[in-house]
């Protein structure tokens, strides 16, 4: 499971604001560029802590308290980020002091709320496998057909010409065989592709 874009959230704890950045990032010079990003934007800020996690087993792992005591922050927000199952991901937490001390309990949850919180809210994306293909059949078949693929498949284009034409996806790997006990094997179903995708996570 990935982020889908970049995201940040701010929540605000004993005066202090919390902005949480987070990124996906695929390798450390990414990750570091992001950061530096982060870090020229709030070139004011009190500190800029930083986690990130990325590699093909999340091997590379990196945090850094910018100045906090040792321990509460990059430490806190590397933690969230593994609990979350999020891969390949940059997050940067630029703090605003707002006059009250939080202790290190303080600092060590408000690091790692604010990064929590980010990731929960943040769209979220997760690698598919899927097939394409192309069915061609005639206009009195569409309400059928719409029938049968609206819980099978995610419909790329529809052309309307002699034929009614749709491009669609699937991962169901039974698709064709399905179609043909549906339809009787009266509508054509061309196989196109197979490929890999993002799909948007939905719900909690």
């Amino acid at each position: 499971m990935r982020l889908k874009d970049e995201f940040s959230h701010t929540i605000v704890i004993e005066k202090s604001e919390f902005i949480c950045y987070l990124k996906k990032t695929f390798n450390e010079p990414e990750a570091r560029e992001f950061i530096e990003s982060i870090r020229k934007k709030h070139r004011d800020a009190t500190h800029r802590c930083t986690a990130f996690i990325c590699g093909e087993a999340n091997e590379v792992q990196r945090s850094n308290d910018d100045g906090e005591p040792s321990g509460t922050a990059g430490a806190p927000m590397l933690d969230a980020l593994k609990k979350s199952d999020i891969t390949n991901c940059t997050a940067c937490v630029v703090r605003y002091f707002g006059g009250i001390k939080l202790g290190a309990g303080g600092l060590i949850r408000a690091y790692s709320k604010s990064v929590s919180e980010a990731l929960h809210l943040a769209p979220k994306v997760k690698t598919a496998k899927v097939q394409l293909y192309k069915l061609t059949f005639p206009y009195d078949l569409i309400g059928k057909l719409d029938f049968f693929l609206k819980d099978q498949c995610d419909i790329l284009t529809k052309e309307y010409d002699v034929d009614v034409i749709y491009t669609l996806q699937t991962e169901n790997f039974s698709f064709k065989k399905e179609l043909i006990e549906f339809t009787s094997g009266k509508i054509p179903c061309e196989f196109i592709e197979e490929k890999m995708i993002e799909k948007e996570i939905t719900g909690d």
